[in-house]
């Protein structure tokens, strides 16, 4: 094993020790419980005839939730994890998308970590690669790849600027990158596997998503400000104690709330995925009314599949049974009475 391989494995385990250590990793200010909702006390419809479903990408999933990228690697922890998500996820019929890639490019012993297929058939599955290593080598081959590792039905493509520019090894030329990504969805499109574009927690603006839309990028996962501070995290992983730059930056970013609302409103013919400070069903609810068609969460997840499927599929039962009673009390039957529905937010001037 190489020496950068050895990096980026142990790269992957510090990052994941540092939720355990740093409570301060979990920020807030994504805008949620900002929006006020308009309860129904006669919300004239049955609980238990709501219908949650929702489709994304072609997929039916049993409520508008998919489990975000957490990690991947060679050892027998990232193993485990992505593991437990993915049975958990087969089980509730949601989708999930596998941690950056890029490690089992240069250390095959990660592949199983990735290659998850067989533990949900019948799942949502998204591949997962940094942009930016479109400017350190690699290409249409390395994205096909990725796909074909996991069986996915998308991949991720990731811009995560802020934490490569605060990480000790990080890679910083993201120049160039927007032609190189509007190819990659082109030719991805031919085979029906779409690319979405998703940030990391610092929200993407009205010019990121214009410029990404010009190029044939369709797809996005906004992924604001309010949830984890990777900036945080990597702090957590500092050669020097002096070097403060990543609590300078922990709360940089766009709230998702405000990237999501302006993103829906000024391009409806695009398709959205909330992400960034996802806590609850009624955040889903919030999100989905914002236009949203789908919300990932990724840090609520981990504790539980760190232990066993079992508790990652508790976890995503209460989130289901939260997401049902708030469209309960909102007097909504479906997903189209759901989405984009703002007159459902009772403080709305505030939103629109």
């Amino acid at each position: 094993m190489s020496e950068q391989e050895k990096s980026i494995g142990t790269r992957k385990i510090e990052h994941l020790d540092a939720f355990t250590k740093d409570a301060e990793i979990e920020r807030s200010g994504g805008g949620f419980a900002d929006i006020t909702l308009t309860h129904r006390a006669l919300p004239e419809i049955n609980y238990d005839e709501i219908d949650t479903s929702c489709i994304f990408c072609n997929k039916r999933f049993s409520f508008p939730l998919l489990i975000a990228s957490m990690t991947g690697g060679a050892d027998q922890e990232t193993q485990r994890i992505n593991k437990n998500l993915a049975i958990a996820c087969e089980e509730h019929g949601i989708g999930f998308a596998v941690g950056s890639q890029r490690i089992a490019f240069e250390n095959e012993a990660a592949l199983p970590s990735f290659s998850l297929r067989g533990y949900a058939p019948n799942a949502f599955i998204a591949a997962n690669l940094g942009a930016v290593q479109l400017n350190y080598g690699f290409g249409l081959d390395e994205c096909l790849r990725a796909i074909e590792i996991a069986d996915a039905n998308a991949l991720f493509l990731h811009l995560n600027p802020l934490q490569e520019a605060v990480q000790t090894e990080g890679n910083r030329d993201f120049s160039g990158l927007i032609a190189k990504i509007g190819q990659i969805a082109k030719e991805l499109k031919k085979i029906g596997k779409p690319l979405i574009l998703k940030e990391t927690g610092c929200g993407m603006s009205h010019r990121d998503i214009e410029i990404a839309n010009n190029y044939g990028v369709e797809m996005f996962d906004i992924a604001g400000r309010g949830g984890t501070s990777w900036s945080r995290v990597e702090y957590n992983r500092r050669k020097d104690p002096q070097d403060n730059i990543g609590i300078v930056f922990q709360d940089w970013g766009i709230p998702t709330v405000q990237a999501l609302k302006h993103a829906c409103r000024e391009f409806p013919f695009c398709s959205f995925i909330a992400s960034g400070g996802i806590r609850s069903g009624i955040d889903i609810v919030k999100a989905v009314i914002l236009g949203a068609e789908i919300c990932s969460s990724a840090a609520p997840f981990l504790a539980a599949a760190r232990v066993s499927h079992k508790a990652v599929s508790a976890k995503i039962r209460r989130w289901k049974r939260e997401y049902q009673t708030a469209m309960f009390l909102l007097g909504c039957q479906n997903f189209n009475e759901l989405r984009g529905n703002v007159g459902l937010i009772l403080n709305r001037q505030e939103f629109l």
